[in-house]
């Protein structure tokens, strides 16, 4: 695991995973992180649903490939901050033997991943590389010292892509990734899409407050990173409507943003 240096927490400047954090009812957040979560909150009330809902997502999805596939390796890439119900207590809670490894680059991140984000199992591995997605082979290169690329993996991009610089780096970026892991892994991915203006407009105004732009994308340009992939049912759809485990989501409407979990064959 390479941890080159720790850059200063900015206290003064928005970040996504601490905003996020605050969204979905968390502590671990600055004020100015909060009245931006206010302010977005204010132009998109919907984004506190699409936060809690990505991490019943994140659950749900985790919980199916653990039981139901098999895996016991996961890759989540820009994890965010610790939060209820990490990928690690998930796939733990299944397999025990389990083996995570979390990666961001964000110094709060770091600082809480150290202290929180640690195996529930005796038997399980959780660890951190502290990284910056648009250098996905010196995530791969560092997660092979936890992780056997012999073995399948299921790579995780969790609303965390609309943060690549072009549509083409967040393709190159899932590319590389997919391509080092071997057939019978797994993709879970989602992001927000275009086709709510409230959200598109919210991510618009928080690049205004100085933080690292998010790109809504497509409908069409999120569901093409499964391209050549083999959809899990029930494929593609908003992630309130992912629920391949049985479990209902009851009156929880579709929301614009979208995902799926795929199988590398």
């Amino acid at each position: 695991m390479t941890d080159v240096h720790t850059p200063v927490i900015r206290t003064d400047i928005p970040h996504s995973a601490r905003i996020w954090n605050y969204w979905m009812g968390g502590k671990d957040h600055y004020e100015i992180d909060k009245i931006a979560g206010d302010a977005g909150l204010a132009v998109d009330p919907d984004i506190s649903t699409m936060a809690v809902q990505s991490r019943q997502f994140l659950i749900r999805a985790v919980r199916f490939l653990a039981r139901e596939r098999g895996i016991r390796q996961f890759l989540d890439i820009g994890t965010g901050l610790p939060t209820m119900q990490n990928t690690h207590e998930v796939a733990q809670g299944v397999t025990p033997d389990a083996r995570i490894v979390y990666v961001d680059n964000d110094p709060l991140v770091l600082t809480h991943a150290r202290a929180l984000l640690t195996s529930t199992t005796p038997e399980g591995v959780t660890t951190y590389i502290d990284a910056d997605f648009h250098d996905p082979e010196r995530i791969v290169a560092d997660a092979r010292n936890v992780l056997n690329f012999n073995e399948p993996i299921a790579v995780m991009f969790m609303g965390v892509l609309g943060h690549a610089k072009t549509y083409d780096d967040l393709l190159r970026i899932v590319r590389t990734v997919l391509a080092e892991v071997p057939s019978g892994s797994h993709l879970i991915m989602w992001d927000g899409s275009d086709d709510s203006q409230a959200y598109v407009t919210l991510c618009e105004n928080y690049t205004g407050t100085g933080g690292t732009p998010y790109i809504p994308r497509t409908q069409a340009q999120i569901r093409a990173v499964f391209d050549g992939l083999e959809l899990v049912d029930p494929g593609f759809v908003s992630i309130t409507q992912w629920q391949p485990d049985g479990v209902e989501v009851g009156e929880i409407q579709p929301i614009s943003a979208y995902g799926a979990v795929a199988r590398k064959p």
